[in-house]
């Protein structure tokens, strides 16, 4: 439990040390400017709803085959 706990803050600590840069993504930049981030983002929503279905989907059949036997 230590060893996990040490590496969270480890991970934790290097996750807020790249989240401050200061240089912009000119990616990101050009596609909010034409409003086609939206597209983007829309699609990974759509994408993730489908994995989470998905999984949900498959959670409810293997519950039904265990309380079967």
């Amino acid at each position: 439990m230590k060893k996990f706990t040490v590496l969270l803050l480890l991970v934790l600590s290097f996750v807020t040390a790249f989240a401050q840069q200061t240089q912009s993504v000119e990616m990101a930049d050009v596609l909010r400017s034409s409003g086609k981030i939206y597209v983007v983002v829309a699609t990974i929503v759509i994408i993730f709803a489908g994995l989470a279905f998905y999984l949900f989907s498959i959670d409810k059949r293997l519950k039904k085959i265990e309380k079967e036997k």
